[in-house]
């Protein structure tokens, strides 16, 4: 989804600071969801020296049991200008039915977000979301894929006054012990309803993820209300139009800050909006 974007530094937090710095020293040194909160991403990187910190909680119920993490945190970073950072570290849990509960680290996901065409009134925004997703949670106990994935998106945006919509799709590599490699597709629409609240919906699609699975056709319908420039508070819940997942859902409390806007980047960034509904893979 869309905010303003802020024009004023961020406040001082030191223990959200020192979060902060520890992922990104993990970006530095180096289940399946998609992003905050929905699957479909966007190709709006976040601006040049500016911050996204993600705290988030998600729930997925389907025919196998109930998962999910709990927390999972995400921090986003405009390193260069169309250029954005991206990890996910994820607390995961698992209870399937009829078997022991699991809780621990689950997968790590990392991206790197280009964005080479900018949006004009006839053009719509291009940009490109390479994830790595590494096999760090425990397999056997439900926490991770086991394997190393790789997911290569093309992802598209326009706007319409009050009116925003996203979407492309890409290709999954999912080695795996009967896995198999996929496509994804989804598409988002969103509207701006007062300053502090819009709200969204989406509709997604992918091949077969394993050798004796089926195709998945879902939607999740979701919404941000801005508490402040920088505190915002992300939602959404779906479940499956064809496919296993009964109800699933997303929450998250989205801390934004960045150095201020000089008086000659106001007038110009006036009105101009940023992604809130950001995705990795996963969509956690």
């Amino acid at each position: 989804m869309s905010i303003s974007k802020p024009a004023t530094a961020a406040p001082s937090r030191p223990l959200l600071t020192t979060v902060c710095v520890l992922l990104g020293m993990l970006v530095i040194t180096p289940s399946l969801f998609a992003g905050p909160p929905f699957r479909t991403d966007d190709p709006e990187t976040v601006e040049y020296k500016h911050w996204e910190f993600y705290v988030a909680h998600t729930y997925n119920n389907d025919k196998d049991g109930v998962s999910g993490t709990a927390p999972h945190l995400e921090l986003n970073y405009g390193v260069v200008p169309n250029v954005q950072l991206h990890i996910i570290t994820p607390f995961a849990y698992d209870r399937p039915q009829g078997g022991p509960n699991s809780y621990g680290f689950g997968d790590l996901e990392l991206g790197v977000k280009y964005r080479f065409v900018q949006e004009t009134e006839k053009i719509p925004m291009v940009g490109i979301f390479p994830i790595l997703e590494l096999p760090t949670g425990n397999h056997s106990k439900g926490l991770g894929n086991g394997e190393a994935q790789f997911f290569l998106p093309l992802w598209l945006q326009k706007a319409w006054g009050p009116w925003q919509s996203y979407g492309g799709g890409g290709y999954w590599i999912n080695p795996g012990t009967g896995n198999k490699d996929y496509w994804f597709f989804g598409w988002q629409g969103q509207r701006e309803i007062t300053k502090w609240v819009t709200v969204g919906a989406e509709i997604f699609y992918n091949t077969p993820t394993t050798t004796d699975g089926d195709y998945q056709v879902g939607y999740n319908i979701g919404g941000l209300v801005n508490f402040t420039e920088n505190d915002h508070l992300i939602f959404s819940a779906g479940s499956d139009i064809h496919g296993q997942n009964r109800f699933s859902y997303y929450i998250a409390y989205l801390w934004t800050w960045g150095p201020p806007e000089n008086k000659a980047n106001t007038k110009k960034e006036k009105g101009r909006e940023v992604k809130i509904f950001r995705s990795g893979a996963r969509g956690y």
